[in-house]
This record gives C-alpha cells, structure tokens and sequence, in this order.
C-alpha cells in the first residue's frame, strides 16, 4: 500500500514557490510550530517568520524560508501563502549575514544612544534581524 501524500504549495505575490508532493509538512505558527499529515482536519493558521519543513515522497527533508503568511490545510493539500519565501538553495546567505550584521549594529547603537532610539525603528530593526537569522537557520541546514 502506498504511503498517503499531501500536495504542498507555497506561493508569494510574485511567484510559485514550491509545488510537490509530500508526506509531511511542519510550519512556524503564530501560537507555534504545527504539523500537517495527509488527513489532516482542515483548518487554518498565521505564519511567523521561519522555516517551512516538509518531507518529499522520496524522504528527503527540504527547508523553504518563509517571511510570514497564512497555512491552509486540506486532508489532502496544504497552502502556504507568504508574503516572501525562499528554498534553501536560493538563500543568499552573504546577503543575509550581512542583513544580519547590520541589525545587530543598529540595535546596539538603540542600547547606547536615546538619541538614536528617536532615528531608528526598534521594531524594524528587530525584525529584519528576526528575517536574517531564519534565512541563514535555513541556508545551513541539509
């Protein structure tokens, strides 16, 4: 007997992203990571940004960064539409160090000028830091 699939499909506004199908599929919920099985109880959630895994039916572990979005799940399909999203291999991972270096720099000049507190947005900052991480977490796994 054949193992049950879901069909898998992230997209953004611009483009298709991931069309496959997989045995399973774990996303980063607002309240927390989830896990969608084929069979699933249709329901639907907000996504935080991380990291979509998903298990291929030939059993291969694949990572799609994901910046945010909403999950819908089906008992036989699951739709993930972000408002961007990037498969492991396409993460530029200079580009997101960088992105990275430079919010930590920002944060510290918050911590130790008020002046500053006025110029740069502490939440801005804090979530393209929050998107650097995610994108590298994903860039070095597999």
């Amino acid at each position: 007997m054949a193992e049950k699939q879901l069909l898998l499909e992230i997209v953004t506004p611009e483009k298709n992203v991931v069309k496959d199908e997989v045995v399973m599929v774990v996303a980063p919920g607002t309240h927390g990571e989830f896990c969608i099985l084929p069979t699933h109880t249709p329901f639907l959630a907000t996504l935080k940004v991380g990291s979509i895994r998903y298990t291929d039916k030939g059993g291969t572990e694949r990572y799609v960064f994901v910046n945010g979005g909403f999950s819908e799940a089906l008992p036989d399909k699951v739709t993930i539409l972000a408002e961007s999203a990037e498969r492991r291999r396409d993460v530029d991972v200079e580009r997101a160090r960088a992105s990275m270096k430079r919010a930590e720099e920002r944060l510290a000049e918050l911590q130790k000028d008020a002046a500053q507190r006025e110029k740069i947005n502490h939440t801005r900052v804090r979530a393209a830091l929050e998107r650097a991480m995610a994108r590298l977490r994903v860039a070095e796994r597999g």
